[in-house]
C-alpha cells in the first residue's frame, strides 16, 4: 500500500516544487524490513515482528511516512501506529509500547518534510497528537513550534564489548556480585526458551508483579504473539528455587543489541538474587550470540529503585525525551495518569478480573 501525500506550495512561492511525501504499510512491503537492516538507528521496535505484534494483540495499523517514490529503495521513514480509541481518543504513536523509536533519516532537512506532512494527517484523520519516541532527540527539530516535549525518562545501556570478566567487575559488589554468588549457593536453577511452560510461568510471576504494583497485567495473547512474530529471537528466562519460578525476564535480540522488556518476580524470594542472575545469564549467552550492547529500556524519573539496579549492573544512563506534534502542551503530562486510574480501580480485584481489566485496557493505552 504506498500513496503520494503532496502539500501545495504558498501563494508567492509557486515556483518552489514541495518535495512528495509517501506512505507505505511496512507488514506488506518488503522494503521495509530491507531498510531497517541496513539503517544504523534502526532498532528492534522498528522490525516486521513488533509491528505484526502490535497489529495482532492490538489492532494498531502501523503506517511509514517516506520521502521515497513507491518501488524505489527506501533512503528513510517514520513508522507510527494509529490507535484509535473511544476511551482516550485517536492519536498516533512511534510506536506504542515502544521505550524509543528513532526517526530513520537520510539527511536532517527530510525530518521537518516529514513532520510536516504526518501533522497534515493528525488533521484529517483527527488525531489528537502525533507522538515521536526518538532515542536521540539532538537529531529532532525543536525549532519547529508544534513540536513541543511531552515525557521524560532514564535510558540504560551496557556496553558488551569488554570481556565477560570485566563486564562481571563492572557490577556493584553486594547488590549484584554478591547477589550472583548467594543465587548459585543457594542452587537456583535457571531456563531459556520460549515454550508454552516458561511463558506459563513468566506470566504467573508478572500477576504477582504487576498484583504488586496495582497495575492490570498485559494481555497474555501480546506475550504470546511477540513469541510468535520474533521466534528464536525472544527469550523467556526463569530462575526456580527448588522447582518453584521466582524471578523471569524476556530479552530479545536484534542486529547486535541484546533488548531487555519485561521482568517479573515474586518478592518474598527477592533476597536470594534470582533476578541478578537472571541478568548475568542473559549477558553471557548475550556475548556468545555476538551482541555488543544491551538495551535495559527506559525508567520513570520517579522510580529511582529501578535506574539504581540498572547502574548497578554498569550500565550507562541517558535522557529519553518523548515528543508530540499537534498538541500545545502548558506542562509535561503525568505519564502515570492512566495508570493511577487503573491502580484506584482495579487495585483490590481478584487476579481473573485483573487479567480481564488489562485485556480492557492496554489498547487504549498506545
Amino acid at each position: 500500500m504506498s500513496h503520494t501525500i503532496q502539500s501545495s506550495a504558498d501563494e508567492g512561492q509557486s515556483c518552489f516544487e514541495p518535495m512528495p511525501v509517501y506512505q507505505l504499510h511496512p507488514l506488506e512491503d518488503p522494503r521495509w524490513a530491507q531498510f531497517i537492516e541496513k539503517h544504523p538507528d534502526s532498532s528492534v521496535f522498528h522490525t516486521v515482528g513488533w509491528l505484526k505484534a502490535l497489529y495482532d494483540t492490538y489492532d494498531y495499523e502501523p503506517i511509514v511516512y517516506t520521502t521515497s517514490p513507491p518501488e524505489s529503495e527506501l533512503t528513510n521513514g517514520i513508522v507510527l501506529c494509529k490507535v484509535r480509541s473511544w476511551l482516550t481518543g485517536s492519536r498516533a504513536i512511534s510506536l506504542p509500547f515502544s521505550d524509543h523509536c528513532q526517526p530513520l533519516l537520510d539527511n536532517s532537512d527530510v525530518l521537518s518534510v516529514l513532520i510536516d506532512h504526518i501533522k497534515e494527517s493528525a488533521g484529517r484523520e483527527h488525531w489528537k497528537y502525533f507522538e515521536l519516541r526518538p532515542l536521540l532527540a539532538k537529531k529532532l527539530d525543536e525549532a519547529q513550534e508544534y513540536v513541543v516535549k511531552s515525557e521524560e525518562f532514564s535510558f540504560h545501556k551496557i556496553d558488551l564489548r569488554s570481556e565477560l570478566d570485566e563486564l562481571f567487575n563492572n557490577f556493584h559488589k553486594s547488590s549484584i556480585r554478591q547477589s550472583i554468588r548467594r543465587a548459585e549457593r543457594e542452587g537456583l536453577t535457571c531456563e531459556e526458551g520460549r515454550s508454552e511452560a516458561l511463558l506459563t510461568k513468566f506470566y504467573r510471576l508478572q500477576l504477582l508483579t504487576r498484583r504488586r504494583h496495582q497495575i492490570p497485567p498485559q494481555p497474555l495473547r501480546w506475550f504470546w504473539n511477540l513469541a510468535d512474530c520474533f521466534g528464536e529471537d525472544l527469550a523467556i528466562r526463569v530462575a526456580s528455587k527448588g522447582g518453584q519460578p521466582i524471578a523471569s525476564i524476556i530479552t530479545l535480540t536484534y542486529k547486535k543489541s541484546l533488548v531487555y522488556k519485561y521482568g517479573c518476580s515474586d518478592e518474598k524470594f527477592h533476597n536470594l538474587g534470582g533476578m541478578p542472575l537472571l541478568f548475568w545469564r542473559a549477558i553471557q549467552d548475550g556475548k556468545r550470540l555476538g551482541a555488543t550492547e544491551f538495551d535495559l529500556g527506559r525508567s520513570d524519573l520517579d522510580n529511582p529503585g529501578l535506574a539504581t539496579f540498572k547502574e548497578h549492573l554498569g550500565a550507562a544512563r541517558s535522557d529519553l525525551l518523548y515528543f508530540r506534534v499537534g498538541q500545545r502542551l502548558s506542562s509535561p503530562p503525568n505519564p502515570d495518569w492512566k495508570m493511577r486510574i487503573a491502580r484506584a480501580t482495579f487495585a483490590h480485584l481478584p487476579d481473573p478480573l485483573m487479567r480481564v481489566a488489562g485485556n480492557l485496557l492496554y489498547r487504549h493505552v498506545g
